[in-house]
């Protein structure tokens, strides 16, 4: 008997990511963490694409730079010790992919995890990145109060998206325990849509 892989948020949010990526495009990590997002990022744009990486955690930009070096891709990316509440700072424009995978750095202190504030800050500047037809994905994890916070906010945030310029959808499980994660994604329109009478 066949059996169908419901998957989780990562999951849903990489078929996109893979979907989405050829050659040569651009995209950003703004949550590099252990380095799993940027490399196959790095892998989605080929070698003569480029991945920006973000993390305020200098363990995070040191794990990631010997896992991109243990697979040959350090030169795709530019890893930047800074806030993703920051990228604008440093991207150029024309991004056809921004991934957020929030909460904390698997394998240290939790103390250290993404909040609302700067989130909300990031995913704004992300819309300001992303070419006509570009995507940004967000894994939320609710399973914790900063994280329950971020779903909350980042919702209204994305449900209150112009629909002329921006296309918003949520992926989660309705009846799991736990507050399993969620998947928000976001997808600029390929060009400004006319209002409907």
């Amino acid at each position: 008997m066949r059996q169908i892989d419901m998957g989780i948020a990562r999951k849903w949010a990489y078929e996109m990511h893979a979907a989405l990526l050829e050659e040569g495009d651009t995209a950003v990590d703004a949550t590099m963490g252990n380095g799993h997002d940027t490399a196959a990022l790095c892998r989605l744009v080929g070698e003569s694409g480029r991945v920006w990486a973000f993390d305020v955690q200098p363990e995070a930009l040191g794990s990631t730079r010997a896992l991109l070096e243990r697979e040959g891709l350090e030169r795709r990316a530019e890893l930047i010790l800074a806030g993703h509440e920051r990228m604008a700072q440093y991207v150029p424009g024309g991004v056809r992919l921004v991934v957020f995978n929030l909460g904390w750095l698997p394998g240290v202190e939790h103390a250290v995890t993404t909040r609302a504030e700067t989130t909300l800050a990031a995913v704004d500047q992300a819309l300001g990145l992303l070419c006509p037809g570009g995507l940004m994905t967000v894994c939320v994890y609710p399973g914790h109060e900063e994280g329950a916070r971020e779903l909350r906010e980042l919702l209204d945030w994305a449900a209150a998206l112009d629909p002329l310029r921006y296309d918003a959808i949520v992926r989660r499980y309705l009846n799991q325990p736990a507050d399993p994660p969620v998947l928000i994604a976001v997808r600029r329109a390929e060009r400004a849509r006319k209002a409907r009478k």
